[in-house]
């Protein structure tokens, strides 16, 4: 059992920590939000995907829905318009004045934004499916519930932790000029992450 759990913490943190368009948008709106209650929608909405993602993994159930290579295409071409929508709009936000609400997103955006980076990003889905979900396979039981308790609690946490480091940043960047590099930069990563999806969709042809 704890061998279980150990291997899915690590496992999750392996595949949370590198810089994706998920985390960056994450810590882009918790330095943004005038109050880190703000960052709440983007939080629980980015930590309840992955959740989702995780146990359709363990379940197996993406597999299956993935085997269907209409549907991979139809998933890669919406992810690709949306994190191109995505990088545009952060790169041209401008988080100048932090006390204006203006300067972050609202609610409704945050948990739209958050839904697309995390389910209609399919380098995300896969990672979720081939690791996660593969690894799950040498559990049963109780071990197979820890270790994906386990994922589950690396997620939330490292969320949080996210939102709380971009709040710690943006609170002493009060003018918003590191902001607007961190912004620039987060819109060039999403869209790096949009190129890779375009060669993954045109390699399907």
């Amino acid at each position: 059992m704890l061998a279980a759990l150990l291997h899915g913490i690590v496992l999750a943190f392996g595949l949370i920590l590198p810089l994706g368009a998920q985390n960056v948008f994450v810590f882009n709106q918790g330095a943004a939000q005038p109050r880190f209650r703000g960052a709440l929608p983007v939080i629980l909405t980015a930590s309840l995907c992955d959740s989702f993602l995780i146990l359709l993994a363990v379940l197996g159930i993406s597999m299956i829905v993935l085997s269907f290579p209409a549907l991979q295409i139809a998933l890669f071409s919406i992810g690709l318009f949306f994190l191109l929508y995505m990088g545009w709009s952060v790169w041209k936000s401008d988080p100048a004045n932090l006390s204006q609400d203006e300067a972050a997103m609202p609610p409704k955006k945050q948990i739209l934004f958050a839904m697309s980076v995390s389910l209609l990003n399919p380098h995300a889905i896969l990672d979720t499916i081939g690791v996660i979900g593969t690894s799950s396979l040498s559990y049963t039981g109780l071990e197979k519930v820890g270790f994906t308790v386990a994922c589950l609690i690396v997620s939330w946490c490292w969320f949080f932790v996210l939102a709380i480091a971009g709040k710690v940043i943006g609170n002493f960047d009060t003018e918003g000029t590191l902001l607007k590099i961190i912004n620039k930069a987060s819109a060039a990563i999403i869209w790096g992450v949009a190129f890779y999806i375009a060669i993954e969709l045109y390699g399907m042809f």
